[in-house]
């Protein structure tokens, strides 16, 4: 394993980390993407980017299960640099193909691309707040997302759905006050990044 790049990793992480732990105890994890969270998943796409520049892919052979982990969470929360988290997709599919990386990283990135281009999800991983105050995905083909999830060893989509609602609950998150202003800032946001 390479130790050194399983640290450079592991710096990335724990900015991302400090932050979000930041602005969860001052109740502003779930206002707004705040411009401070921006900024790290920026500078940290822009780090792993130079990884796999050099190095390829971090997958288990090169930093172990863990370090795997830790660059696709880098890579999920790319997503202010669109070209970046296209490429991490790429890769990581590469890297999942050869048995490098678990399918369920690659399930969860697809996810997240599509949430950011305001398309349906193919395995229903990323949640919003809908017009009702509830969170929740548009699904692709709700028929089959149970199938799809277990090929990949994501649970059922209903379990995680409740779960992930516990979690959100359980850390404040409350829906926005004006949800027609948050959907639009939502939208500028998309476009100004270059997703829409």
């Amino acid at each position: 394993m390479n130790e050194e790049l399983f640290g450079q990793l592991e710096k990335l992480k724990q900015r991302d980390i400090e932050a979000r732990g930041k602005l969860l105890e001052e109740g502003r994890l779930y206002e707004a993407y705040e411009q401070e969270m921006q900024n790290i998943h920026v500078e940290n796409a822009e780090a792993l980017n130079d990884i796999v520049s050099s190095h390829g892919w971090p997958g288990i052979s090169k930093v172990g299960l863990e370090g795997c982990r830790t660059a696709w969470l880098i890579a999920q929360h790319a997503i202010c640099t669109p070209e970046l988290q296209r490429r991490f997709l790429y890769l990581l599919k590469e890297a999942a193909a050869a048995g490098d990386a678990p399918m369920k990283q690659v399930a969860l990135l697809v996810d997240r691309i599509r949430f950011n281009e305001g398309k349906p999800q193919v395995y229903g991983t990323v949640l919003d707040w809908s017009d009702d105050g509830e969170l929740s995905c548009e699904l692709e083909n709700p028929e089959r997302v149970d199938v799809l999830r277990d090929e990949v060893g994501l649970s059922p989509y209903q379990t995680s759905l409740r779960e992930h609602r516990k979690v959100v609950e359980a850390e404040g998150g409350k829906p926005p006050r004006d949800f027609q202003a948050y959907k639009q800032a939502q939208k500028q946001w998309a476009k100004n990044v270059g997703w829409q």
